[in-house]
């Protein structure tokens, strides 16, 4: 069934163009035959003959008798039953039968829905059920069963609709047939007062369309919008059917002509291929006049489909397309590469007419287009195994995943720490009507809703385990946590390693879908202490919380596998220039200071480490030996770049006979040639201890310093000064003065640094350009 083949809230009958979208079958007939036909115990009755049909259509081998019996049971167990329209109840499953059946729903699932009212109408049980017709039918049964009694607009239903969804999340036949059951009530729903129609469209708009869009079965989610959108909206629907009426009397359809000018096309280009005209539905027409803010050509009335054999086929249609007309480039698309998360398969493009006319068109294979139909429906069993796949076992799903979100709706309710959370985190999912793919490093992609950000991308790839995630490289350039993505997008998460890491509570307000808000919800409510609470691993205002007597920003508090106190970090209040501490050898242990005197104090450890990069660096005893062709010159090592060998070097006379060595690459050597600073021959002599300055980039997290000052102490360096400016936009940046008992082991100790969790760049000091 096409949904957009249809128009189930249009009166009366369309001439024109819309005559191609073909009646509805007359279900009040089908009953009534039903009741009175006569039917032989070893035929199929004739009431069920258009089900029968439907099914074969899809299924040309399947066992029809499971079919028989499931009428039977339903017609003598609902006969005397009527609807509040006056029909005979049996009407309404034999209906819901036949919109399932049309979809291509295998022959467990039209069982089930014929009998899907039986337990909760009549008489018959659960068990009479699956003695009867198996296990299965009596799953699918209960599970709509238990879906009938969720009230979902009530506020007082979560617990119950997350206990539903338990039931029904593992086979999503159930959900499908709830679906068809929830259409063929809006087909029949004018016998009611208008306050209870507008209660169950809204009920109907708010949960059951986007759950439909979520399974892919978009038949029956557009034909849902369209009903919802005559009783919620009269006024604006009742303008738009005269507008499709008034396009429909036209003489001339811009789109049969560029329909029969594709067909030209492909056929020249030797493609097997068929295009035919998808008006589109009601509240399409109506979204689509309110995007272009003006009256509707005939070509915005509907969209091309172009039907192919082969994947491959549908990137031809597209060449030849684009090669023989005007393509309009921005309406381009692939979802065939980069599929949607509701299984959705199709290229998308557009092309113009010589009067300006834009003609939609999508191109996709018959399988794609069954399943975008279709959706989870097409599916058929999740418990039967695919010619991929011959080894299933019974009663066990060949692929959770299929539909991802549903599993992922699974992994919520499971971790959501009360069902009011679960509920409204589901709601908000449910709201999201757009999605955007993003790109992992490895090649793998993510599917997150519009605006979604690099915690939700976290939580979507690693689970509870992104509770140690550090940042995100967004595109190659680091990126805040909070940073929101767009479809394209390339994602690197930064990962700690601590097994205890914490989230940040902060994140919340940047994690938009349900995987990440309930994890840290969770991980919240099972934490409650103040402290535990207010740690991070690098919210977006910062982990890293100078000041406190016991650092938990970047120090946090005592290192791990015995390492002493970290280098200090001091109170930023009392001083804007950064916190500076010098002169602890690998391993020693540093006394709380009091803060605010703590600035001074590390100033006057080492002038020189608080000095400006253009500044020099004295030589200290045993340290690289630098020689020069100047007699009698003190040697220093320039503290912008602290050159160690075997770099190459240049040096520069400066006043009171003092020569400056610095790297050849440094920016202050143009400086110095520039302001006409003499060039003295500098070589390395034979000494291999050297004072290098190093530059870390990270993320704050607790216990970050202490980690790192003893990676370094662990490959030999001496720390002569140690500086920690105030976090910004997440990042910390840290400057280390570190001795060297010989320059070859730089490149161990810059390895070193760069593995310690939450460090994501160490450089050698460098001035920055002149």
């Amino acid at each position: 069934m096409s949904a957009e083949a249809t128009n189930p809230a249009t009166p009366g009958p369309v001439t024109g163009a819309a005559a191609r979208w073909r009646a509805r079958i007359d279900l009040r007939r089908l009953g009534r035959a039903a009741l009175l036909g006569p039917a032989a115990r070893d035929r199929l009755p004739a009431a069920i003959g258009h089900v029968a049909e439907a099914h074969r259509a899809h299924h040309p081998d399947a066992d029809l008798e499971p079919l028989r019996r499931a009428w039977v049971l339903a017609e003598s167990s609902h006969r005397g039953q009527m609807r509040k329209s006056g029909e005979p109840y049996i009407t309404h499953p034999l209906a819901v039968t036949l919109i399932l059946a049309e979809l291509g729903a295998e022959t467990t699932t039209l069982t089930a829905s014929l009998l899907h009212d039986t337990v909760e109408d009549t008489e018959v049980t659960l068990d009479q059920v699956g003695e009867e017709f198996g296990a299965e039918v009596r799953f699918l049964v209960d599970g709509v069963t238990k879906l009938e009694k969720v009230d979902y607009g009530a506020a007082a239903e979560p617990e119950t609709f997350r206990k539903m969804l338990v039931a029904t999340g593992n086979d999503v036949r159930v959900m499908s047939i709830k679906l068809a059951d929830r259409l063929h009530n809006m087909r029949t729903l004018g016998v009611m007062r208008p306050e209870k129609q507008a209660r169950i469209a809204k009920v109907t708009r708010d949960v059951l369309i986007p759950l439909a869009e979520r399974l892919g079965v978009q038949a029956l989610k557009t034909e849902l919008e369209d009903l919802v959108f005559a009783i919620l909206h009269p006024e604006e629907y009742e303008h738009t059917r005269e507008l499709i009426v008034d396009n429909a009397s036209r003489e001339d359809d811009p789109l049969a002509e560029i329909a029969e000018e594709v067909r030209g096309v492909l056929r020249e280009a030797g493609i097997q291929a068929e295009v035919v005209i998808r008006p589109r539905h009601f509240v399409s027409v109506h979204r689509t006049a309110r995007k272009r803010g003006r009256r509707l050509r005939g070509a915005d009335f509907g969209r091309l489909l172009v039907l192919v054999g082969e994947d491959a086929d549908c990137y031809g249609v597209l060449g030849e397309l684009h090669t023989c007309m005007t393509p309009v480039v921005s309406e381009f698309k692939d979802f065939i590469a980069v599929p949607k998360f509701n299984l959705y398969q199709s290229l998308h493009t557009a092309v113009a007419r010589g009067d300006g006319q834009v003609v939609e068109v999508l191109i996709r294979t018959h399988q794609m287009h069954k399943v975008a139909e279709a959706g989870v429906v097409a599916l058929g069993n999740p418990y039967v195994g695919s010619p991929e796949e011959p080894g299933a076992v019974d009663e066990e799903r060949v692929d959770p995943t299929r539909p991802g979100w549903l599993s992922r709706l699974l992994d919520w309710q499971a971790a959501a720490p009360d069902a009011d959370t679960f509920w409204s985190t589901l709601r908000e999912d449910l709201a999201q009507d757009r999605e955007i793919t993003v790109f992992r490093p490895d090649g793998g992609t993510l599917g997150l809703p519009e605006g979604a950000t690099c915690v939700d991308a976290a939580y979507a790839q690693y689970g509870e385990d992104a509770h140690a995630c550090l940042g995100a490289r967004v595109n190659g350039r680091l990126a805040t946590l909070s940073t929101v993505l767009k479809d394209g997008d390339t994602v690197q998460l930064l990962m700690g390693q601590d097994p205890a890491a914490e989230p940040s509570k902060e994140w919340l307000e940047h994690a938009h879908t349900p995987a990440a808000r309930i994890a840290i919800q969770r991980w919240i409510a099972t934490h409650p202490t103040p402290e535990s609470s207010e740690r991070g691993t690098g919210g977006e205002s910062g982990s890293f919380v100078p000041g406190a007597a016991a650092p938990e920003g970047v120090g946090g508090g005592a290192a791990k596998s015995g390492a002493t106190e970290p280098v200090g970090v001091v109170d930023q209040g009392a001083s804007e220039a950064p916190a500076v501490v010098a002169g602890s050898a690998p391993g020693a242990s540093l006394p709380a200071a009091d803060d605010k005197a703590a600035p001074a104090r590390a100033a006057l450890a080492d002038p020189a480490s608080a000095s400006a990069p253009d500044q020099q660096t004295p030589a200290r005893p045993g340290t690289a030996n630098a020689l020069v062709d100047q007699p009698g010159a003190t040697v220093r090592l320039a503290g912008c770049c602290t050159p160690v060998p075997p770099d190459e070097i240049i040096g520069f006379a400066v006043r009171g006979g003092v020569v400056t060595v610095h790297r050849v690459e440094c920016a202050a050597v143009v400086r110095m040639q520039g302001i006409g600073r003499k060039e003295v021959g500098v070589s390395w002599g034979d000494s291999a201890e050297c004072r290098v300055t190093l530059f870390a980039e990270s993320f704050g997290r607790p216990h970050l310093l202490a980690d790192l000052t003893e990676a370094m102490a662990g490959e030999g360096a001496e720390i002569v000064s140690a500086t920690v400016e105030p976090p910004s936009q997440q990042r910390v940046r840290h400057t280390y003065t570190v001795q060297l008992p010989d320059a070859a082991l730089l490149p161990s100790l810059m390895r070193a640094m760069r593995n310690v969790a939450g460090v994501y760049d160490v450089s050698r000091a460098q001035t920055p350009g002149a």
